[in-house]
């Protein structure tokens, strides 16, 4: 498929998508949400070799959300089609089992904002500012990705003042991973992505999984889970004892270090 609204480029194992309306700040029209949600179906049912795939809107502007000029011509009908269309790709992305990182500067408002919370590592230029100003317009954002990553207050203060906070400020309440200068931004992108592109992908799935499903769960049942879940890892994966071994091997009969 022919992108409009997108750049998609996979190198090696890693694939990069970058939302592609900057003269309009990327806002989320039917046909770019059509492209982003036809890029990463691609990545999961086509079989290729991408491990990790990074979402951005760019350097300057990662999304407005809704696209304003085109939204209030909406008939209901393609209204209800628009958000069904949002909804499918919220969804997917957090089924999505391998590792999304969301590279955020400038405005994520809105629909856009929905779109970074969907990032497993969020990480933010300095330019990055955070909003959900829907209540301005009389309707509601998405609460289930805000409240699981930030909690309840911080959410309910976002959400009801409908006013933007800036990377700093997101970053100190555990909204984004990690903030850097703009010029280190795209930098910042690639260190993350090759590191965590070399994570065992059966472990990504099995760990992505357990975070969906612990978060559900009372302690105990988690704790259940959570071990059953490394108990059949340990089995199925031959490398685990052979690399607990090399770490032996390996360790410096002179480092006396022990707890004491």
């Amino acid at each position: 498929m022919e992108y409009k609204f997108i750049k998609l480029e996979v190198t090696g194992e890693i694939a990069w998508v970058e939302m592609d309306r900057k003269h309009e700040l990327n806002a989320l029209s039917s046909g770019m949400l059509s492209e982003i949600n036809h890029a990463f179906t691609s990545f999961i049912k086509e079989g290729n070799n991408v491990r990790l795939a990074i979402l951005t809107g760019g350097d300057q502007c990662f999304s407005a959300g809704i696209d304003l000029k085109e939204a209030p011509n909406f008939t209901s009908e393609e209204a209800a089609r628009y958000f069904n269309m949002a909804v499918g790709i919220y969804s997917m992305l957090i089924d999505y089992d391998k590792i999304l990182i969301t590279a955020v500067s400038g405005i994520a408002f809105g629909g856009g904002f929905n779109l970074a919370l969907m990032g497993d590592i969020i990480i933010a230029s300095e330019s990055a500012i955070f909003g959900h100003p829907e209540i301005k317009y009389g309707f509601n954002p998405l609460l289930t990705p805000l409240i699981a990553r930030i909690g309840m207050a911080r959410s309910k203060e976002l959400t009801l003042r409908g006013e933007p906070i800036g990377a700093q400020e997101a970053h100190a309440i555990g909204l984004v991973n990690r903030v850097v200068a703009p010029e280190q931004f795209r930098e910042e992108i690639m260190t993350w992505a090759n590191q965590l592109v070399n994570r065992p992908p059966e472990v990504v799935r099995a760990l992505k999984r357990s975070f969906d499903v612990v978060s559900r769960l009372d302690a105990k049942a988690a704790l259940e889970y959570e071990l059953e879940m490394t108990a059949m890892l340990f089995n199925i994966r031959g490398d685990i004892r052979e690399k607990m071994r090399d770490v032996i091997l390996l360790k410096d009969p002179s480092d006396k270090a022990a707890c004491s």
